[in-house]
């Protein structure tokens, strides 16, 4: 199993898009935080289309 790591990401719609990505490849996802936003913003639920549930994400705090 492959994993991506967002190191301190800055646009929302960036990261709804990789997490899109990763629900659809299997891929774990890993947030290293701080976030330049917060992790409700529409924007990024927008962009990942609600593919939360399907991806298995961690925050890692700073």
């Amino acid at each position: 199993m492959l994993n991506i790591v967002l190191y301190e990401p800055e646009i929302p719609p960036n990261t709804g898009n990789i997490i899109r990505l990763c629900a659809n490849t299997g891929f774990r996802l890993h947030i290293i935080e701080p976030m330049g936003f917060a992790w409700d913003d529409k924007r990024l639920r927008r962009a990942g289309l609600d593919y939360h549930e399907f991806t298995a994400v961690t925050r890692h705090h700073d």
